[in-house]
């Protein structure tokens, strides 16, 4: 009876965790270079004593991003950068470390520091950008920011650095809470030299809302399951109980 309420429990801790993320992908269908979220179920084994061992459940986590290409449109925007391929840009981490995304909507910081829309540094050749005041900003093809100063000739841009652009293929990384990616058991990535991005456009999210809708669905009905489940098994206990009673 015990194995069949740990298994009941664990479906619904699982459609739980998956709801939720299916939930978090649609509140990010408009986020710029947002991933998808992708939900691993595994099986994990319980450690409480004896009269658990050798049990098993269905754990679940999210351990990947949809890496599927989103949607580039054209902003004519000197800061917007599409990347292309496989290639993210470097970012600096609320914690110090080095992570990775695609969200191109660049801007200047009060303090000078380019960053993401969502207000991450950008990293150079040799760490966050800074950006001094400018009368106009550029972007090359190979992330190579230029600007021109204030009153300077516009034919003769001054190059600041580059943006550090890597790939992901072939390496071990993983999406964090922050929906960036980061070197699982930490580390960075070398600079891709042959990585590019497409100034004045951005990449779209690529979650299908319609296929979060369709998913929302089905995992509901299937947390119905599990609770169906539950009450099943707590009514086979009673009638076991009753069966147990002796009459006075």
């Amino acid at each position: 009876m015990d194995r069949l309420v740990y298994t009941a429990l664990s479906g619904l801790r699982s459609q739980m965790n998956a709801q939720a993320s299916i939930a978090n992908n649609i509140a990010n269908a408009s986020t710029i270079g947002y991933r998808s979220d992708r939900i691993n179920f595994d099986r994990v084994l319980l450690r409480g004593g004896a009269a658990l061992d050798g049990r098993t459940l269905a754990a679940e986590e999210v351990t990947d991003a949809d890496r599927t290409a989103g949607t580039i449109i054209q902003t004519n925007r000197p800061l917007d950068i599409a990347v292309t391929g496989d290639a993210w840009i470097a970012i600096q981490a609320t914690d110090g470390t080095e992570a990775y995304t695609r969200r191109g909507d660049l801007s200047v910081s009060p303090s000078g520091v380019l960053e993401t829309g969502d207000g991450f540094p950008v990293m150079g050749s040799g760490g966050p950008i800074t950006v001094p005041p400018y009368q106009s900003i550029s972007i090359a093809g190979d992330g190579t920011v230029s600007i021109v100063p204030p009153g300077g000739d516009p034919n003769q841009p001054q190059v600041l650095d580059q943006i550090k652009l890597v790939s992901t293929e072939g390496t071990n990384t993983v999406k964090g809470l922050d929906n960036n990616l980061h070197v699982k058991g930490g580390g960075t990535l070398p600079q891709d030299m042959e990585a590019t991005v497409q100034s004045g456009a951005l990449e779209q999210s690529n979650v299908n809302l319609t296929q979060a809708l369709v998913d929302m669905i089905e995992n509901q009905r299937a947390y119905e399951v599990q609770a169906n489940l539950l009450k099943e098994a707590k009514a086979m206990d009673e009638s076991t109980a009753s069966l147990m009673r002796v009459s006075a």
